[in-house]
């Protein structure tokens, strides 16, 4: 059934933007996703602001967009040029509109957690992405202008009834007959809401109306193209409250081609069936991806900071031959490991069953990806991209940045990769030279390495520890003032699997 666009509650409604931008002096951010409630908000604030006179325009607005690195491509191509446009007219009439783009910092970047550190692939119960690629860097912007100004508007594109949640979220900050509304983290920060009582018929009749264009040139007829390919939208996040019920990270939606938070990417899927196929190896890699977070191989035995922690097993699931595992009373489970020399930190396979005082059967629970298993990752990576520059004949094409790269070879050495692979990865795969940081005091040589291996293996010493002493020694060593170097020296001897 065909809607007609209720002009009376868009007019309405840029009479209140234009009354909230006059009635004080602190400038607005205003979020930008790309997605269709974002862009009724910009286009609602521009057009208000161009119906101002000139004297009016007194502060500034800021509209920002998170690029986490890991946007679909089209997505994030998109967006782009909608800012740029929005700059361009921004300028041409004179309007106090500023567009940037927020991005997390390289050592925080999705590449710098997954294979640097060896984060494995979020989910839904260990979301890690959401907080540091989109919510605290568009904080970080938010917190410059709370500095530079006082207090901030931050104008958002948040409807009522998009979900439970986020309606109790909503009615939890807003002000009794106001229409500002409290941030719920950000000190001297306010929310201002101008659609949130628009309904999706709303939205999308006011998008595509002929007497609605885009204010900047814009196309909103292949907004909804890319609705109708990508089935969603991912928002931008600025409020940790709201990020389980934000639509985000969770159903159907485009954003993050790397999301394996959703059991089924619907996003590139339907890119590609809509001609773009280009994709498909983005969409191969991050199936890979999801598969290789239950691969028990891959994963380190024990969590980042070394503490060890076990899970229950159900018999059922083990099958009728348990034969192939060592079953090892709890209470022998460092004898078990000290007499085999396994080290949790680099062991693959470990057929391995601890049984409590009760007879319960337990495994050692999964950590991050081994040093192994992350090399291999990005080796898959590196040959993605290369399929892709390829497929679009675009030598230029980047998955991953040279800077990101740079990040995980410093996280790598810290986790022993003495052997200073990423260099020589980066030249076999892509085969461009890169100027990357000379190490000028090398921890070890090869030579003392295969020494160090051939010690360990004879002291039944584990040679990742001894890797992560000689690193934090290292660390130190050119500085006048150590201090600090015995607090982590002593971190790294109290971890849980050396005194199991």
């Amino acid at each position: 059934m065909y809607s007609i666009v209720d002009h009376e509650k868009i007019r309405k409604t840029k009479e209140q933007i234009k009354d909230v931008y006059l009635s004080d002096s602190r400038p607005w951010v205003v979020g930008y996703s790309g997605g269709k409630d974002s862009t009724v908000v910009v286009q609602l604030v521009f057009e208000a602001l161009s119906e101002l006179r000139k004297e009016q325009l007194h502060k500034r607005v800021y509209v920002i967009s998170s690029d986490t690195g890991v946007e679909t491509p089209l997505i994030i191509s998109s967006i782009e040029k909608t800012l740029q446009l929005i700059q361009i007219k921004a300028h041409e009439l004179g309007l106090p509109i500023e567009c940037h783009k927020v991005q997390p910092e390289k050592d925080n970047s999705f590449w710098a957690f997954l294979i640097g550190k060896g984060y494995p692939p979020p989910r839904q119960k260990f979301r890690w992405c959401t907080d540091r690629l989109k919510i605290d860097p568009a904080n970080r912007f938010i917190l410059d202008k709370v500095s530079e100004y006082g207090e901030v508007v931050m104008v958002l594109g948040v409807r009522d009834n998009e979900s439970s949640t986020r309606d109790q979220v909503l009615r939890a900050h807003t002000f009794e007959g106001k229409i500002l509304m409290r941030h719920s983290t950000l000190p001297n920060a306010y929310v201002y809401a101008p659609i949130r009582n628009f309904t999706i018929d709303d939205v999308w009749d006011y998008l595509l109306d002929e007497a609605y264009p885009s204010p900047w040139g814009g196309n909103n007829h292949d907004l909804r193209d890319l609705y109708d390919s990508s089935n969603s939208e991912c928002p931008l996040m600025v409020d940790k409250e709201i990020k389980e019920s934000a639509g985000s990270c969770g159903n159907s939606r485009f954003g993050c081609w790397v999301c394996t938070v959703v059991k089924k990417d619907k996003a590139l899927i339907g890119f590609i069936e809509s001609g773009h196929e280009w994709l498909e190896p983005l969409l191969i890699f991050r199936n890979n991806l999801a598969q290789y977070r239950e691969i028990r191989e891959y994963r380190q035995k024990q969590r980042m900071k070394g503490q060890v922690y076990l899970t229950h097993v159900n018999k059922e699931d083990l099958g009728d031959d348990i034969s192939k595992y060592d079953i090892v009373p709890e209470s022998e489970l460092g004898n078990y490991l000290a007499e085999n020399k396994i080290d949790l930190s680099i062991v693959e396979e470990l057929n391995l069953l601890v049984v409590d005082g009760r007879g319960n059967y337990k495994q050692l629970g999964l950590g991050p990806f081994t040093l192994k298993a992350r090399e291999m990752i990005l080796r898959e990576l590196l040959e993605t991209q290369r399929k892709v520059q390829e497929l679009k004949n675009d030598p230029e094409f980047e998955l991953i940045t040279i800077e990101e790269l740079k990040a995980i070879r410093r996280f790598w050495r810290s986790d022993g990769d003495f052997e200073d692979r990423i260099p020589k990865l980066y030249k076999e795969l892509i085969g461009k030279e890169v100027v990357w940081e000379i190490d000028d005091h090398p921890v070890l040589n090869e030579e003392q390495a295969t020494l160090l291996r051939s010690l360990c293996d004879e002291m039944n010493v584990s040679e990742s520890l001894m890797k992560k002493l000689i690193r934090t020694e290292q660390s130190y060593y050119s500085l006048k003032l150590r201090k600090g170097i015995l607090q982590e020296i002593e971190q790294t001897l109290n971890q849980d699997w050396l005194h199991l």
